[in-house]
């Protein structure tokens, strides 16, 4: 009786399961138009390229980062100025300014290697694409 049980059961799971996923396929809609329906108003139609929405995060984190190396090689070098000789404080000072620089290091070949890869998916110079953009922009306000 428990075999019958268990393989009746094991059958119905299987037709539920194929039922659903043949109404998901059917109701599904494209990726392309689930982001244009997630999409507010003024936000980039471009996932990826020189106005899209993975090149305007990866930009701001790596900005964000380049500000904090900076701040913390100003804090790196106040404290070496502050540590009046004592050599534990001067080589704790010196190893915030050099992971400081690393992490500037760091944060410029990050941007690079990101719009690098950026322009290679796309196909497109940021430079002629930002020029396009600024004309577009420059057509559309002298129509109004």
């Amino acid at each position: 009786m428990n075999k019958i049980v268990k393989t009746s059961l094991q059958i119905f799971t299987g037709i539920a399961a194929a039922l659903t996923l043949t109404a998901g396929k059917a109701m599904a809609m494209t990726v392309q138009e689930g982001a244009e329906m997630a999409r507010a108003d003024g936000m980039p139609a471009d996932l990826i390229g020189p106005n899209g929405v993975f090149t305007q995060i990866t930009n701001t984190v790596l900005y964000v980062v380049g500000i904090i190396s900076v701040i913390m090689l100003i804090y790196g070098g106040l404290r070496y100025v502050i540590s009046g000789g004592d050599s534990k404080k001067v080589t704790d000072a010196k190893n915030t300014i050099l992971y400081a620089i690393i992490g500037l290091i760091i944060s410029i070949l990050a941007f690079a290697i990101v719009n690098f890869v950026i322009n290679a998916v796309t196909g497109e110079n940021n430079s002629a694409a930002n020029t396009d953009h600024l004309q577009q922009q420059q057509n559309t306000s002298e129509q109004k």
